[in-house]
């Protein structure tokens, strides 16, 4: 039977992040709490594991899960192309609840699903979430949820959505109390999104793709007019009618048919 954790117990999450190392190493998943929502997590180099994750939440390949990482110099090492406005979107708002999208490495031996090279990436600000990162490398996490249902906030709402397909559940108490509200969708704690995968082609703008909880004035007060304006098309897609927005904001531009690799970014 899958146990939950409480880490606020010494025993329970030394025996928690044990068994959670291990799950990840044998290529099972792992419910963990982050700043803003529980993630779902698997390796992120392991193929199978990320397939079992998409699985879970009921979601197909063209919905790959971004990828959390432990601190600021791993992300050179899975992104490409790092413009000057993500180093100061990073350092100014990581760790903590953004999400960026960049190209990925060419040379990374990963299948996280239809990226079209990227990647979606974030270093998360909790304890438990940085603790198990440090021990394991880079995790595919995509929020604690069935697909189509809001992201679990404590460890009981993610059992209650993905039961026993969870090896282990590690408790860190609500998530995302540290935020207001104030994306896309009333009462979500998500992660702000920001794609950059277009920036040497877009005229140098990044490009919120999803409104979380880093707000826009947060994000223009950082990076200026590197942020892109609402509705703003790259030229390249300008004369083209933008795509009808999705239920979970997609992270290609305006014009752009890419799939979504942060659909489910927590």
């Amino acid at each position: 039977m899958t146990r939950i954790y409480d880490c606020s117990v010494d025993s329970e999450y030394a025996a928690g992040m044990r068994l959670a190392r291990s799950a990840i190493g044998r290529g099972a998943l792992v419910v963990i709490p982050t700043d803003t929502v529980y993630g779902l997590a698997a390796d992120a180099f392991s193929p199978e594991a990320v397939q079992r994750l998409l699985d879970a939440k009921g979601r197909d390949r063209t919905s790959p899960p971004p990828v959390l990482i432990p601190g600021i110099p791993t992300l050179d090492a899975l992104a490409q192309d790092v413009p000057p406005p993500v180093r100061e979107l990073v350092a100014a708002f990581w760790p903590g609840g953004l999400t960026v999208v960049l190209t990925a490495q060419p040379s990374l031996v990963w299948d996280l699903g239809e990226t079209r090279g990227t990647v979606a990436l974030r270093m998360p600000s909790n304890r438990v979430a940085l603790d198990l990162l440090a021990e394991t490398g880079p995790l595919a996490v995509s929020s604690a949820n069935m697909s189509g249902l809001p992201a679990a906030i404590d460890a009981i709402g993610a059992e209650d959505m993905l039961g026993i397909n969870v090896a282990v559940y590690l408790d860190g108490g609500v998530a995302g109390l540290d935020y207001e509200p104030i994306g896309d969708r009333a009462g979500d704690t998500s992660s702000t999104i920001v794609d950059a995968t277009c920036y040497g082609s877009n005229g140098g703008k990044v490009v919120i793709v999803r409104n979380g909880v880093i707000s826009r004035a947060a994000i223009e007060a950082v990076i200026g007019d590197a942020l892109a304006p609402v509705g703003f098309a790259p030229p390249a897609a300008a004369s083209e009618p933008a795509a009808e927005p999705a239920a979970e904001a997609s992270t290609a531009p305006a014009g752009d048919t890419a799939p979504d690799p942060a659909a489910d970014a927590g």
